[in-house]
């Protein structure tokens, strides 16, 4: 890159990589003049659509003269009818000149905007309005948090409306709190320029607001609008991840706290069946950046780790059982009977216990017992320790002592029906299956159908989207753990994907074995290391 060609006073502007960044205007090159002409004449046409007199000219004139072409491009940029691309390289130092002159002279100044319309606050349903003037009531709108380890977390801003002063104390619409604005500065990169006041249109940042965070509105009490919250996507990707020492263990917890404060794109969670810390966020590379921000921010080093899959125990018969616990001692025996019915229920139904006892063949009072023991037993699995869920069991008969018999023995009782049951009920497994939704060109689109095919997916339908073809499908999340560094290799990049949780699946036969076999091996090795 020597150069670029200004298709407005049609100039060509040369420059040295690497120097002082500052063009040599000169005439455009032979080779390239028939090109630029040609693009100059469809922008002036662009231009020209729309405005009858513009028009008029370019027909008289076969062109459109300077003086009238800016301020006709400048509107035309701010109505947004024409949406510019500049080359430039940042890298280089070429053309950085051109792009800030472009800045100045063709994009609107924010007092040129319309009135930007807040939420949907008052019972009569019309969104309060807001012109971008110093007349105004004062509002700002807080587009970015960065955490910074010295100042704290700094809040970036830009005013929508009014004046903000040094030291105001403005309204948090938001959360309903106050904020007070001291040492408001403009930031010049990294280094914060302090300002006695901020006009609208202005971008400011100020340190060590109390609850203010991305997304909040803040203004005048007197006058109040909520400007409204961008929307964001989901994350598509998740990583188990874990601190790789003692050390890292307890800075990690404050390090990713100050993290979510900065990224809302950016979720952590504790998976409660797995019991692994989850983060998740848009691609590999989103979590990658957020690894590396923990290291050198935070000196907390992390690994991470394809997640383990929530899987979950099922039963697809029917089951008639005793559970009799009898052991005895000196002293007091133990002794619980039971004797129940289990059954599955529709998925989503997780666990229904019934009581139809007559005649008071268990006591009431022992009744609770024998169903946290089946609870405990269900949450430990039968198969290959994964939560027993959509069954019902049905307690119907029993017997008891008077001395012997107490809530632990019951509980007891419930666990060894529990075991029986399963011996009979056909228990199987289920995995959790995702929606998922893949926009990729249209070249790709019969590539991503075979891949998913292959991950046992089920297409639910196919659209297309402005030269995209967006893939529906239904697939199992054991098969879509790093689905987001294959989508990128066999799409050059140019795909994205979202997906969410949509219900819970029967396991392949197969594959169960598998799954048993590998749960078995790692409680095994979990047992060997407590001993």
């Amino acid at each position: 890159l020597s150069g670029v060609v200004d298709l407005v006073n049609m100039k060509a502007y040369t420059y040295e990589l690497g120097g002082n960044g500052k063009g040599k205007e000169g005439e455009i090159p032979a080779n390239m003049k028939e090109a630029a002409q040609a693009a100059h004449e469809r922008l002036v046409e662009l231009v020209a659509e729309g405005d009858d007199a513009l028009m008029e000219e370019f027909f008289d004139k076969g062109t459109i003269p300077e003086e009238h072409l800016v301020p006709a491009l400048h509107n035309a940029i701010r109505e947004d009818k024409i949406f510019p691309v500049l080359f430039a390289s940042g890298l280089g130092n070429v053309s950085t000149d051109r792009l800030m002159d472009f800045i100045v002279e063709f994009t609107p100044a924010a007092t040129e905007h319309e009135s930007i319309r807040g939420e949907v606050t008052s019972g009569n349903g019309e969104p309060p309005a807001r012109k971008e003037s110093d007349t105004e009531p004062t509002s700002l709108y807080v587009f970015k948090t960065v955490s910074d380890p010295f100042a704290g977390r700094i809040s970036y801003f830009k005013v929508f409306s009014g004046v903000l002063k040094n030291d105001a104390t403005v309204a948090n619409f938001s959360r309903g709190s106050q904020e007070k604005l001291a040492h408001i500065s403009v930031m010049q990169g990294k280094n914060a320029s302090p300002v006695n006041e901020l006009h609208a249109g202005d971008i400011g940042a100020v340190a060590k607001l109390k609850d203010t965070l991305t997304g909040d509105t803040l203004g005048d009490k007197s006058a109040p609008i909520q400007y409204p919250h961008v929307k964001l996507p989901e994350p598509a990707i998740t990583f188990a991840i874990e601190p790789k020492s003692r050390a890292d263990e307890d800075k990690l917890g404050p390090g990713i706290h100050k993290m979510l404060e900065e990224d809302a794109m950016l979720r952590f969670f504790r998976d409660s069946q797995t019991r692994e810390f989850l983060i998740a966020g848009t691609g590999q590379q989103h979590i990658e950046v957020v690894v590396a921000k923990l290291k050198k921010r935070y000196h907390t080093e992390v690994v991470l780790k394809a997640p383990k899959v929530p899987y979950r125990e099922t039963i697809r018969g029917r089951a008639d059982v005793q559970g009799r616990h009898k052991k005895q001692t000196g002293g007091h025996g133990q002794y619980g009977d039971c004797k129940i019915k289990m059954e599955p229920l529709p998925r989503g139904s997780e666990f229904e216990f019934v009581n139809d006892i007559f005649g008071g063949a268990i006591p009431k009072n022992y009744i609770p017992a024998i169903e946290k023991g089946i609870k405990d037993a269900a949450s430990r699995g039968y198969l290959a320790g994964f939560p027993m869920v959509d069954f019902k069991v049905v307690l119907y008969d029993g017997s008891y002592h008077d001395v012997d018999s107490n809530d632990m023995s019951f509980q007891m009782a419930g666990r060894i029906a529990f075991r029986k049951a399963m011996e009979q009920a056909k228990p199987t497994i289920l995995e959790p299956v995702m929606h998922v939704e893949i926009t990729v060109p249209d070249e790709f689109a019969g590539s991503i159908m075979g891949d998913l095919n292959a991950r046992r997916g089920r297409i639910q339908g196919m659209d297309n989207k402005g030269g995209n073809t967006v893939v529906k499908a239904e697939v199992p999340m054991s098969e879509m753990l790093t689905y987001g560094v294959d989508l990128t290799a066999m799409t050059q990049g140019r795909g994205s994907f979202n997906m969410e949780m949509h219900h819970y699946d029967v396991v392949p036969g197969q594959l169960q074995e598998k799954i048993i076999e590998k749960a078995k091996a790692a409680r095994g090795e979990v047992k060997e290391e407590e001993e």
